[in-house]
């Protein structure tokens, strides 16, 4: 079964996972290095904003799908998936900026943790209610 919501913000989020991706691959080129980040603060924060991606995206996009799979309500998806993908983005432009507290990483880390938290009591609720 196709999973539209989900597929589109898979989509959505793989080519923000390729710009960062090519941001590191760019910082390597001109910093020559090829593992690690060695003197760089620009490559050492460019691949812990990537990193962060890897840490949380995937579950986040597991749990999307398993929502679309219960058939819920499409603006619900699309506010999940939104809200993943708008996070994803303020938090890479936020690490960018800075390495300490910005607006930007601030919307970025409670944006990815609701939409884990709202999509995990989502589930919760949806197999308890169907088991009792």
């Amino acid at each position: 079964m196709l999973l539209p919501i989900t597929s589109l913000f898979a989509a959505l989020l793989t080519l923000l996972f390729i710009v960062l991706s090519i941001r590191i691959i760019r910082l390597r080129w001109s910093n020559r290095v090829g593992i690690g980040w060695g003197e760089s603060k620009d490559l050492e924060v460019a691949v812990r904003i990537h990193g962060n991606f890897v840490e949380y995206v995937p579950l986040a996009l597991i749990l999307l799908a398993l929502i679309e799979f219960t058939g819920a309500n499409a603006m619900l998806l699309y506010g999940l998936g939104g809200l993943l993908f708008v996070a994803r983005i303020n938090h890479a432009i936020g690490l960018t900026r800075s390495v300490g507290p910005t607006i930007y990483r601030t919307i970025g880390v409670l944006g990815t943790f609701a939409m884990l938290l709202v999509s995990a009591a989502y589930l919760i609720g949806y197999v308890l209610g169907t088991q009792l």
